[in-house]
């Protein structure tokens, strides 16, 4: 079967970049005039929104790092940018700094490419495949000011943002305007996903190749998330929110995946369930299509097997937390590895260890599916390449229990607990793990979030962050002692011994964290930035 994203992995940029938001004209100056003149040119300027994101800069693991100052993972090696640990922020680190560039550069090219399509629209009809691209376009736009306006804005102080459909012939190139509220940076996003489901297929109306392109889904299950972050700021949009997962069930056919196992499975038949709505999907073999995030987080230099990378770990706090629904629950098991727990790796039953780089004792488990087959490299599985250890799974960026999540917690801030319960039961029944009776609360609420969605780039220091401002007592007081706590690890004695003992410790880097305060929900720009801007682009408060 043809799979997309290898198209993605391997196809050149259309534009170059230089890495700076300021320079929001794609670099190479294409030939505007020549351009959009077939499918083949449509199809190859989309394609270049796509590539960057799922490299090493993008979710193929920089963006991850920021999730050490929760307490669900730890960075398991010494890094250079431990202020993004510690909350002593200073947007200058290359993970931050790096995301910046390369979601404002999407913007940028997303714009010139519906500003093309919107001119060639006025004078004739667009083919199919520039209809659909159109709408590609506004979804990548939508989803990139979407990664920028949560980290970046609040309600006081907006982030840059233009739309060079807006003006008369071609935009000057000039410094977006920063927009007044971040509220004001929704209402944009929401009107791009509105646009896009417009001018997208269904997902059932894709062929083979070309799934893991955006659909109408797709977009609805965005302005979901967007709705749930405005709703730090109007508590009246958790209503938005409930429609918006509604529509995904009644409208688009969405649901959970029969098994837990099935989200994160290596066979190509399990990949378009209907618990998918968003991701990156994955070849592995020669082509290498996917993530490196499989690789990074796998055992460094995979027992002698596997070049993995030994980067980004479980906590052990993270694994008391999922201990609570019973020893060796399905969910946990399936989650995270730890001291001699049988797995299957290269094809061999092995009980996992870890003697190489900081002490942690685990090891995340949900993309380990792809690394079980015998001779999984050259069998096609997970990449040839070990300096590049992508694989086949279907890496989630929005999956529909995340969207279930987001309406349980809608329910609850609206009064309707009893509804909340349904939705977090039908989570914790896929996993087997007993249900939920009598009234649930946000502790529930809490719990199953961070368990369910544990190491998935729904970004769960940001979840502890709008609680963290959340009228809700209870939720408000999880997220503060998380936020102000430092992870914790067990150390054994004997690492290379699956059955040593072990002592529970704090994680042995970046030990002096700082205390958590209100202005830490969003990130500093980059000094850089704002000395380019003139002072055009304002600092956010408490980073002056």
């Amino acid at each position: 079967m043809k799979k997309y994203i290898p198209i993605l992995a391997l196809s050149a940029l259309v534009f170059c970049s230089c890495g700076d938001f300021l320079d929001v004209q794609p670099e190479g100056k294409p030939t505007t005039t020549t351009y959009f003149v077939n499918d083949g040119q449509a199809i190859d300027a989309i394609d270049g929104l796509y590539a960057p994101i799922h490299q090493e800069k993008g979710f193929g693991r920089e963006l991850f790092w920021e999730q050490g100052a929760a307490c669900d993972i730890v960075w398991a090696k010494t890094r250079s940018f431990n202020s993004l640990a510690t909350l002593e922020y200073t947007g200058n680190e290359s993970p931050v700094q790096g995301g910046f560039d390369l979601f404002y550069q999407n913007m940028a090219r997303s714009n010139w490419i519906i500003k093309q399509l919107l001119a060639k629209e006025k004078v004739t009809t667009l083919t199919a495949v520039e209809h659909r691209s159109l709408g590609e376009a506004y979804f990548m736009r939508g989803m990139a000011h979407f990664w920028i306006a949560y980290r970046y804005g609040t309600k006081d102080l907006g982030v840059p943002f233009v739309r060079y459909e807006d003006f008369e012939g071609d935009y000057d190139n000039s410094i977006p305007p920063q927009q007044a509220s971040v509220i004001d940076n929704y209402k944009y996003i929401i009107e791009d996903m509105d646009k896009a489901i417009s001018y997208l297929p269904k997902f059932e109306e894709y062929t083979d190749e070309d799934k893991g392109r955006p659909h109408k889904a797709a977009a609805v299950a965005y302005k979901a998330k967007v709705y749930a972050y405005w709703a730090m700021w109007d508590e009246t949009q958790w209503n938005n929110v409930i429609s918006m997962v509604n529509s995904l069930e009644s409208d688009y056919g969405r649901d959970l995946a029969p098994t837990f196992d099935e989200v994160f499975s290596s066979d190509f038949k399990d990949f378009w369930n209907k618990e998918y709505i968003w991701s990156i999907p994955g070849n592995g073999g020669s082509t290498g299509g996917g993530v490196e995030f499989i690789g990074v987080i796998l055992e460094d230099k995979g027992w002698g097997v596997y070049n993995g990378w030994g980067q980004i770990k479980p906590s052990y706090d993270i694994y008391e937390e999922m201990r609570k629904d019973g020893a060796g629950n399905d969910r946990l098991v399936r989650s995270i590895l730890e001291y001699n727990q049988e797995f299957q790796f290269f094809g061999e039953k092995r009980k996992f260890y870890s003697d190489t780089n900081l002490d942690v004792g685990f090891q995340i488990n949900k993309y380990m599916d792809p690394f079980k087959h015998k001779d999984a490299d050259t069998q096609g599985y997970v990449n040839t390449n070990g300096n590049w250890p992508t694989g086949r799974v279907n890496f989630p960026l929005i999956r529909f229990a995340e969207m279930l999540l987001f309406r349980a917690e809608a329910y609850l801030m609206t009064n309707q607990a009893d509804k909340a319960r349904e939705d977090l039961n039908r989570i914790r029944k896929r996993s087997n793990l007993e249900e939920l009776t009598g009234t649930v609360t946000m502790a529930d609420l809490y719990h199953e979030r961070r368990c369910e969605l544990a190491f998935e780039y729904t970004d769960h220091l940001f979840d502890l962050k709008r609680w963290h401002r959340s009228s809700n007592a209870e939720i408000k007081n999880l997220a503060a002692q998380e936020l102000n706590a430092h992870p914790r690890i067990r150390k054994y004695a004997d690492r290379s011994n699956p059955e040593s003992e072990f002592t529970i410790e704090p994680y042995a880097d970046y030990l002096k964290k700082g205390t958590y305060a209100d202005h830490m929900l969003v990130f500093p720009y980059p000094s850089e930035q704002i000395t380019k801007s003139n002072g055009k682009l304002k600092q956010n408060a408490g980073y002056n």
